[in-house]
């Protein structure tokens, strides 16, 4: 069964977000920070790990995602904050 993922990344701590959704998370965020293709995340330098959640189908994964993106940023903050209260990048961690 494939997994899909919905994450969030930061440019810094209360910085700028990016919600996104994948099938890979590791290659995925590799490539927002290694900036492989011209784009949001490359353009305002969002970066950072800051949130994800793992899901059984893609359709849930995409779901939720568009659910999140409609949220207002203080909602979004309170998530994170409940997550990953340091907003440590859990990256290196899960890449290995």
């Amino acid at each position: 069964m494939r997994r899909a993922w919905v994450y969030i990344l930061s440019s810094k701590l209360n910085g700028t977000l990016y919600v996104g959704v994948t099938n890979d998370i590791v290659r995925r965020v590799w490539e927002h920070k290694s900036d492989v293709s011209d784009g949001f995340t490359k353009q305002y330098g969002v970066h950072t790990l800051v949130y994800f959640e793992r899901h059984e189908t893609m359709p849930d994964a995409i779901v939720r995602e568009k659910r999140i993106k409609k949220w207002n940023r203080a909602w979004k903050l309170s998530m994170i904050s409940r997550f990953n209260p340091e907003w440590r990048d859990p990256y290196d961690d899960i890449a290995r």
